[in-house]
């Protein structure tokens, strides 16, 4: 579970500073989504069917840099979308390592080859390459052929070039737990980080069949650590959320800790579930009613167990807890014996259904900032087409 020391010092500090400071909800990590446009079409993937008017939104660099500023989480992950798409990419990354910002950026890496120009190797830096298990596995996930072994080549050259790589798995039902322990010896012989976590459940998701409850996601991952039992994978998570996903620990979820900022704004209530944006971080956690989401409490959250609302909780239970980390650390996971009790789901309140209404009113949005600036185009070029004119009107 080998965290980098620089790293896990610098957020340890940090959260114990938070402790100290008596605050209850604070941010760990700002998922940072600075477009949702891809050049992948993942089945598994809830992002991909925005109108074309959505996809191709950009937040420019500042808007990234001032979200980093507002939040003022030690963190910044940049998921996507593809974050390679966007033109301001390299200066959005050295923007946040300026500001001694840990950025990882995500990326299924077919660009990552001819874009490794537009970075810097630094401590701050984490290229995340998206592989959700070996070739053929991975290549039916993402819906297109040689994905992996560009991903592979990139992983390489990147390495080569003194960059920190690491890899993300999402874990689906239907993946055998034999295969994705292979896959963990895989990042061992590639010399990567790994971090997994299982699917959320999507409701626009083109593949509703394979995303896994909470029982048998603790079942799958007790299986995969039985398996590594002697093994040296490099697990880039808390000891304690590994030890959740096998199901020994009842932690709630904590989505106030992965806030996630986009072309939209900050998004209600995490990165994985759009019910609403604010337009400042202060509006999010001030006006979010999080008593309202989570395991037991929402119906959209009854399976989730995603790294984005537990990492924080695990986090928190570390410094509160030391001892009870320390003995994950020294004894290893349980993989066998008796599970956590289950969170009861018998009075979460039912699921809403807004997606469309969100997008009808970002695209009313849109279309009315496109209507104004093509007015104040017009009235300018309108400005100039008269000057010459009074100008001349002016000599004569």
């Amino acid at each position: 579970m080998a965290i980098p020391f620089f790293k896990e010092i610098k957020i340890g500090s940090y959260l114990v500073k938070q402790k100290l400071l008596g605050r209850k909800r604070y941010p760990l990590v700002l998922m940072l989504e600075p477009l949702f446009r891809c050049n992948l079409a993942c089945v598994g993937c809830g992002k991909i069917d925005y109108p074309d008017a959505i996809l191709n939104r950009r937040m420019s660099a500042q808007e990234c840099w001032d979200a980093a500023d507002e939040c003022g989480a030690p963190m910044v992950t940049i998921p996507g979308g593809e974050p390679l798409i966007h033109k301001e990419i390299g200066e959005i990354v050295r923007g946040l390592v300026e500001r001694k910002k840990f950025v990882s950026l995500c990326t299924n890496a077919l660009l990552l080859e001819k874009k490794l120009d537009l970075f810097e190797p630094s401590p701050y830096l984490f290229f995340s390459v998206h592989l959700d298990g070996l070739k053929d596995h991975h290549d039916k996930a993402v819906s297109q052929k040689g994905v992996f072994d560009r991903a592979v080549s990139a992983i390489k050259a990147a390495k080569a070039r003194g960059f920190t790589v690491n890899v993300n798995a999402t874990i689906f039902d239907g993946h055998p737990a034999e295969e994705i322990a292979k896959f963990l010896d895989f990042t061992t012989e590639l010399g990567v980080g790994v971090s997994m976590s299982p699917g959320y459940a999507y409701e626009r998701a083109p593949d509703q069949e394979h995303f896994l409850n909470r029982t048998k996601t603790k079942k799958l991952f007790r299986d995969v650590f039985a398996l590594g039992k002697g093994k040296k994978w490099n697990f880039m998570h808390s000891g304690l959320f590994l030890d959740f996903l096998a199901g020994n620990q009842n932690f709630e979820c904590e989505p106030w800790g992965m806030p996630a900022r986009n072309i939209f704004g900050w998004q209600k209530p995490c990165y994985l579930l759009g019910e609403g944006y604010t337009k400042t971080f202060k509006e999010l956690m001030e006006t979010t009613d999080w008593d309202t989401y989570g395991t037991g409490k929402y119906e959209k959250c009854a399976d989730c167990m995603a790294h984005c609302g537990y990492e924080p909780t695990a986090a928190n239970a570390a410094v509160s807890n030391p001892f009870k980390a320390l003995k994950v650390s020294l004894f290893g996971i349980k993989t066998s014996g008796p599970m956590a009790p289950e969170i009861d789901l018998s009075k979460q309140r039912p699921a809403q259904y807004v997606f469309s209404s969100e997008v009808q009113k970002r695209l009313s949005e849109i279309r009315a900032d496109e209507a104004k600036a093509a007015e104040a185009k017009a009235a300018k070029l309108a400005a100039q087409t008269a000057a010459p004119a009074t100008n001349a009107s002016t000599a004569a």
